[in-house]
This record gives structure tokens, C-alpha cells and sequence, in this order.
């Protein structure tokens, strides 16, 4: 299998901001990446409550583009529960802070929680798109805990810079980063004192 198409996992946990999960897989399948897509209970209800459109509703449109896996979290025998599997890596976008302290404990109480600690054990990247404000102690503690063990904790932080005209634009650049940070860059993205898109 070319690197290229290692398959990345991206998951959806029951923190406010599904559409980073959504617009990632999107912007993956731009590039013919293909995809696993994990979504727990809660992720599936701020999906239908942020977007107005259900879980079944994006998984059509996203089928019709490219290749998609969609295991149940429940199923540890999808093939991302394995380090002998290869990825490019995982995301979650939104992660909810339950979801970041069973992580940060090594408690796998779903494929969610499994496939990432398969990415911190095998050294690929485990990128958590954390989404809570004002953040506790024990937040921060079970962020130092990821990051510690390898993973890159990476709120969703606008970038004013690129002078964004909408959210969509916002919701984008902090997407460009992951994907950077998953070696996929985007040619729209816009750099640091750049001026332009490259």
C-alpha cells in the first residue's frame, strides 16, 4: 500500500463543534484519502443538533465521494483496534473532554478510545481537537498525559491573520494544521506572513 493511501481515522465525540469532524473527512477525501469514521452517541446528536442533518444524511454525501469506513465503536474487531493495521494516523474533532480522560487513562471503552491508543502506542500521530473553556485542572492534567505519551493536543484556535470573511474560513485554517500535521498539506492554505495562498 503507497503511504498516500494509508487510511486516517477521524472521530467525532460529543463536544460542541461536529463540523471540524465533518469538514475534515471532506477535505480528506479531496485528496482520495481514505477514511475511517468513528461517532459516538453523543457526536452523533451535535451533529444533528449543530448542522440540522443526521448521521445518515453526511454519511450518504460522504460515500458518494470517496472511500469511507464506518465501524461501530463497539466493534473491536475493526481493523483500526490493531497496531498491526497501518494508518496515517487519527484525529478527533471535536474532543470532548470524557473522551480526552479516558484516552489519557488507557481506558478503552470504545473503538473511539482503542484506535487511539493504537496510535500512541505505534507513534502515529493522535491529534485531539479539545473543545472546552474555561478548562480545569484535571483538563489540563490529562492534556499534559497525552502529550507526554506522543498525541498533540490542538484546540481549534481562529487565526486572525488570514483576515477570515466567514466561519467556514475559520472552521478551515484550524483544519489546514491537522492536515499539515498529518503530512497531507493543503495548497490552500494560507502561511504566516505569505500574503497569499501557495
Amino acid at each position: 500500500m503507497a503511504e498516500r493511501g494509508l487510511p486516517v481515522v477521524v472521530a467525532i465525540t460529543g463536544a460542541s463543534g461536529a463540523v471540524y469532524g465533518l469538514r475534515l473527512v471532506q477535505l480528506l477525501m479531496e485528496q482520495g484519502i481514505p477514511l475511517y469514521l468513528l461517532l459516538s452517541g453523543n457526536g452523533e446528536d451535535i451533529i444533528l443538533q449543530e448542522t440540522g442533518r443526521s448521521r445518515d444524511e453526511w454519511l450518504r454525501e460522504f460515500r458518494a465521494v470517496g472511500s469511507l469506513e464506518t465501524p461501530e465503536i463497539t466493534d473491536y474487531f475493526s481493523p483500526i483496534a490493531s497496531g498491526s493495521f497501518l494508518t496515517r494516523g487519527m484525529v478527533v474533532a471535536p474532543c470532548s473532554m470524557g473522551a480526552l480522560g479516558r484516552i489519557a487513562s488507557g481506558t478503552s471503552d470504545s473503538l473511539v478510545e482503542r484506535a487511539a491508543d493504537v496510535s500512541l502506542k505505534e507513534r502515529r500521530p493522535l491529534i485531539l481537537l479539545t473543545r472546552e473553556t474555561p478548562l480545569s485542572g484535571i483538563h489540563l492534567e490529562n492534556m499534559l498525559k497525552i502529550s507526554r505519551a506522543g498525541g498533540i493536543i490542538m484546540p481549534p484556535v481562529p487565526a486572525f491573520y488570514t483576515q477570515p470573511k466567514s466561519i467556514d474560513e475559520l472552521v478551515d485554517q484550524s483544519l489546514y494544521r491537522v492536515l499539515d500535521l498529518l503530512g497531507l498539506p493543503s495548497s490552500r492554505a494560507r502561511r504566516w506572513n505569505s500574503g497569499q495562498e501557495l
